[in-house]
């Protein structure tokens, strides 16, 4: 049995452009209140998420991983990826779709992150 992962990291990033042409802007995880930590973002949770907020850089997240073969994966530093689940609220379309203000879902622990930089950071 593998133990818990705690980690830290970043499920969104300001003012970058993810793969889908979107770009995050402060505030618009303003509102966020608990969700779940998925994997893949798809089934039952695979931990929890212990804290969650804005900060300068984006939206960092810390949590706690009990699912053993995620946990592993994690823990060997082979999965490293973060990515948030929403829907959007406030968007500005220019030339790219701008999300101003969205409803956080979840967050899950992804194999290729939307934005590139949304990655795990710490483990303890």
């Amino acid at each position: 049995m593998t133990a818990a992962v705690r980690f830290g990291g970043y499920a969104a990033v300001f003012g970058l452009v993810d793969r889908a042409g979107d770009v995050m802007r402060p505030g618009a995880f303003a509102d966020a209140g608990p969700v779940p930590l998925l994997w893949q973002h798809h089934g039952t949770p695979v931990g929890r998420i212990v804290a969650l907020g804005e900060d300068a850089r984006g939206l960092r997240v810390e949590g706690e991983i009990d699912d053993a073969d995620v946990a592993r994966l994690v823990g060997a530093r082979t999965l490293d990826g973060l990515s948030v689940g929403y829907r959007p609220l406030v968007v500005r379309q220019g030339a790219r779709r701008e999300l101003l203000r969205v409803m956080l879902a979840e967050v899950s622990v992804v194999a290729v992150p939307m934005q590139a930089l949304a990655r795990i950071d710490r483990i303890d």
